[in-house]
């Protein structure tokens, strides 16, 4: 079960996996054509794959989702984390309501996807969890124009380490990928040609990169 599998490093995930053999289930907020062309593509390499609505912001619609899944396939074995929304905005001029769509669609989702497929994972003594973070979440730094985001995602990190002592016994991993300045197709270009000067490596990276360590 892949959350924003629709675009960007949640369907270069699915793709990957895909092509590895498993059967993926691409979960889609507002992206219903991209979504669908991510299962289409699936398909016709002879991989099998879903393509289900839902706002993982909202517990009833998270226990929907994974009874679908579960319906479907009978199980599922991973779960990968990876819709997240994010936005610049200084914290002074951020909304009450921008504030909590930050936490509730990085953060709480999360929660509620770890408690909807756990117990499944936990019977089967198997599985494994994937979220993303962002480089430098662990280091408490000030963030004037991504606060909501950034303090989301350092809530990730301790949410994703607690999932993991607590599920280790069960036989089920629990890790998070921080990716830095990756070029997904949806930041400005003047942007991350402005982040180029602050990479020692000198690139930004692409969706491969964080493919590869999921």
């Amino acid at each position: 079960l892949i959350t924003g599998g629709a675009r960007g490093i949640g369907r270069g995930v699915a793709l990957d996996l895909a092509k590895a053999g498993w059967a993926v289930a691409i979960c889609y907020r507002t992206s219903q054509q991209d979504a669908e062309e991510v299962q289409h593509t699936i398909e016709a390499q002879g991989g099998k794959a879903l393509a289900i609505q839902c706002d993982v912001s909202q517990w009833n619609a998270v226990t929907d989702l994974v009874q679908q899944v579960e319906g479907a396939w009978g199980r599922i074995d991973a779960l990968i984390n990876g819709a997240g929304p994010y936005h610049r905005v200084h914290l002074f001029e951020e909304t009450p309501e921008g504030w909590a769509d930050m936490m509730r669609n990085n953060l709480d989702s999360i929660f509620f996807l770890a408690k909807a497929v756990a117990p499944g994972m936990k019977t089967r003594k198997y599985g494994r969890i994937v979220s993303f973070g962002m480089a430098n979440a662990d280091k408490m730094e000030a963030q004037p124009y991504v606060t909501a985001h950034y303090i989301a995602k350092a809530g990730v990190l301790i949410l994703t380490r607690t999932l993991a002592k607590l599920l280790a016994a069960d036989g089920i991993t629990v890790n998070a990928v921080s990716p830095g300045f990756i070029d997904s197709g949806s930041s400005p270009p003047e942007e991350l040609a402005g982040m180029v000067k602050k990479i020692p490596a000198g690139y930004i990276g692409n969706i491969q990169d964080a493919v590869q360590a999921v």
